[in-house]
């Protein structure tokens, strides 16, 4: 009889290198998928697929989802200006999603038996990949050796040794998750809260000649569209763009401390360059482009979109509907905000729109009105206040 076909979620850390090594010790035939989001280099990818089949995997295919990513997920993330907590711009939790849908797909087109990831069971993504799991590919099996046998590192290694795998995994102070959208950063002072992350614990340095440099993003409907005056069709291209350039001033380097979906708290550091900017320029627009009431609601609309991607919740049927109005309200989100880049942060300074609203004839703000006369606007003063004067003339004694 055939073995059964197993599709582990390869991403050549510890954990998966063990699950594909031990399930093809059990008997299945292994098929090892790395779904990249845009966290992985080629010589990574390289590897991985050397890596896999040394361990046994039967097959080895990288599954780029990149621009699916920035198209389904990442573009109203930056059109919500999603940001966990004011703070965190959603980066690894967000890609995980995309990343178990791409192994449930994968699964389903070879006809496999189950599919197994290495997620232990103390974090968020064991969530995230089991329940897309579970609604992407029904009665295909959930495998999560690590999880299920609570295994230790060292149980791993000595096992992947024992059976002829030699590779370094030795327990680092800091362990990093790299993405498109920002690399977190976990361990070492991250475990006290009463500190912050030293200059040696990020990956990406102060390199850049000049002391301050001014960065220019267009957008066209809330999209990127150039750089600097470099015009991007890629909008993948344009993030890894903005992402060189802020990087090189160390930007968006900051820890968060917020819920888990199981529960607990968590405090992760993370370095963010591309993502900081790109949601701060474009919020800096939408000020200037935008009804009062579209921000408002945009701003709670977004926080939603976030939360729920956040939470594992990417399926629920209710993100399209979000989705839409996040769209519709970048009709007007076009123009070009302007940045000002220093070591470790930055300032906005000012957009260049055609749809700017505080270009309107009809008044200029602490200046002078074109649209309505002092009378009119005493007027609007004493209706305004009707509410209050009713209320204060019947309580007088409740008056601040």
């Amino acid at each position: 009889m055939a073995n059964k076909k197993v599709v582990v979620a390869f991403s050549g850390g510890l954990d998966t290198s063990y699950t594909v090594m031990k399930l093809t010790q059990d008997g299945w035939d292994v098929y090892a998928a790395c779904a990249n989001t845009g966290g992985f280099s080629a010589e990574q990818l390289k590897t991985n697929e050397e890596n896999a089949y040394k361990l046994g995997a039967k097959a080895y295919v990288t599954l780029d989802v990149t621009h699916e990513y920035y198209e389904k997920s990442l573009k109203y993330m930056i059109f919500g200006n999603v940001l966990r907590n004011n703070c965190y711009p959603i980066s690894v939790s967000s890609e995980r999603i995309f990343q178990a849908i791409a192994i449930a797909r994968y699964a389903k087109e070879i006809g496999a038996d189950a599919i197994a990831h290495g997620s232990t069971g103390a974090g968020n993504d064991q969530i995230r990949f089991d329940m897309t799991f579970l609604v992407m590919a029904p009665g295909i099996e959930i495998i999560t050796l690590t999880r299920d046998k609570a295994l230790s590192r060292k149980e791993e290694v000595d096992y992947l040794n024992e059976h002829g795998f030699y590779a370094d995994f030795t327990k680092l102070k800091y362990s990093y998750n790299v993405g498109i959208w920002g690399t977190s950063i976990c361990g070492g002072e991250i475990l006290d809260p009463t500190q912050g992350l030293p200059e040696e614990a990020y990956l990406k340095h102060v390199t850049a000649k000049e002391e301050e440099a001014e960065l220019k993003i267009t957008f066209e409907k809330g999209e990127i569209v150039a750089v600097n005056d470099e015009k991007f069709d890629d909008k993948i291209v344009a993030i890894q763009k903005i992402e060189e350039i802020g990087a090189s001033y160390a930007i968006g380097r900051d820890c968060n401390v917020g819920d888990t979906i199981i529960g607990i708290k968590g405090r992760v550091g993370f370095e963010a360059a591309a993502p900081k900017l790109i949601i701060e320029a474009h919020r800096l627009l939408e000020k200037s482009t935008l009804s009062k009431w579209q921000q408002y609601w945009k701003d709670q609309v977004g926080n939603w979109y976030g939360m729920f991607l956040h939470e594992s919740q990417y399926l629920e049927p209710v993100m399209p509907d979000i989705e839409a109005m996040l769209t519709s309200s970048q009709r007007n989100v076009n123009g070009t905000a302007i940045l000002k880049l220093r070591p470790y942060s930055f300032q906005t300074v000012g957009i260049d729109s055609p749809d700017d609203l505080t270009k309107s004839k009809l008044g200029e703000y602490g200046e002078m009105q074109h649209g309505w006369t002092a009378e009119d606007a005493k007027g609007f003063i004493k209706v305004s206040s009707t509410p209050l004067r009713v209320y204060y003339g019947m309580h007088p004694d409740e008056q601040r």
